[in-house]
């Protein structure tokens, strides 16, 4: 059930609030009306597909770590020259999820950028 919190207690402070604050989860609808609810928790552990996936995300993110400052800067800049609405970052995770070598080929002829080892 949501809770209506007097929004002018907010708006005095100058906060923004969205996220997960003690007990309560809040957040901005569509009509920017504040949206708080008690935190749920999970009531089943999770599942191994779920577990598999977090562990795939887990690597990606690793792997982006471990690239050098001028390795991430080339993902960058290929978004950038592609006017892709994603980030460098984003775009790694895309290729390290789906393995799509082609897609990342092309996109490197297209923006002048080496992304991927020759």
């Amino acid at each position: 059930m949501a809770l209506e919190p007097n929004p002018s207690l907010f708006n005095t402070l100058g906060t923004v609030i969205w996220g997960d604050l003690g007990p309560l989860t809040m957040y901005r609808s569509k009509r920017k009306k504040l949206v708080v609810f008690k935190k749920t928790w999970p009531d089943q552990p999770a599942s191994e597909r779920q577990l598999t996936w977090r562990a795939t995300w887990k690597a990606a993110a690793t792997a982006w770590r471990a690239l050098t400052q001028p390795q991430r800067h080339q993902w960058a800049l290929a978004a950038r020259r592609a006017s892709l609405c994603a980030t460098g970052y984003n775009l790694w995770l895309h290729w390290k999820l789906t393995g799509d070598d082609a897609a990342i080929r092309t996109l490197e002829q297209q923006t002048k950028t080496q992304l991927l080892p020759a």
